[in-house]
C-alpha cells in the first residue's frame, strides 16, 4: 500500500468527495457500464445503498491534501442464495490520483475484506478489455480472465468491445 493512502469504510458524509471520483468516470463511458447520464441520485442509490455491499474510500494522509477522497470501491454478492460466497467488487480512482497506488491499496482492502467475511472466491463481471491498466493490476493480483464477452461493451471512442469475466480464488 503506498505510504500516502489509507483505506478505510466509507460514511454518508463522504458521498460528495466520492461523487467526485465517480462522477466523471461514469460520465466518460469507458470503463463502466453505468448510463453515462447517470444522475447523482441514482449514483448514490446504486454505489452506497447496494444490498450487503461494504463500500471503501482510499484517502490521502499526505499534508497537503490530508483526507481527500482518491478513489472509492465497493464489494458484494456476486449472486444471492446458493451463489452468495462469491464476492463481486467495483473499483474507481480519480483522475488525479493515478500512479499514486490507490487501486493497489483499494484492491488490497477489498481482498482482505472479503477473505474476512468469508467469501471464497471473487469474480469481476464486467472489466472492459480495453481499460488495459485495470486488466494489468487485476492479472498482477491474481485474477485470470475466464471468458471474454465480444462486443459486449460500446465504448464511446473504440465501438464495440469486449467484456472480461475475471475471477481469482481467496
Amino acid at each position: 500500500m503506498s505510504a500516502d493512502v489509507e483505506v478505510r469504510a466509507a460514511a454518508v458524509e463522504d458521498w460528495t468527495q466520492i461523487w467526485r471520483v465517480l462522477e466523471p468516470v461514469f460520465q466518460a463511458g469507458e470503463t463502466y457500464t453505468y448510463p453515462r447520464d447517470i444522475s447523482e441520485p441514482e449514483a448514490l442509490a446504486a454505489w452506497m445503498s447496494a444490498e450487503r455491499a461494504r463500500v471503501l474510500v482510499a484517502v490521502s494522509s499526505r499534508a497537503e491534501d490530508r483526507g481527500t477522497v482518491l478513489g472509492t470501491a465497493k464489494y458484494l454478492p456476486n449472486h444471492p442464495g446458493a451463489g452468495s460466497h462469491v464476492a463481486n467488487a467495483s473499483f474507481v480512482v480519480g483522475q488525479d490520483a493515478a500512479g499514486r497506488g490507490v487501486g493497489r491499496a483499494l484492491a488490497a482492502a477489498v481482498l482482505d475484506g472479503a477473505r474476512a467475511d468469508g467469501y471464497l472466491a471473487m469474480q469481476f463481471n464486467a472489466v472492459v478489455e480495453t481499460n488495459e491498466r485495470a486488466v494489468r493490476l487485476w492479472r498482477s493480483l491474481g485474477f485470470e480472465v475466464i471468458a471474454t464477452v465480444p462486443r459486449a461493451f460500446d465504448h464511446p471512442v473504440l465501438g464495440l468491445v469486449g467484456l472480461h469475466v475475471m475471477h481469482r480464488q481467496l
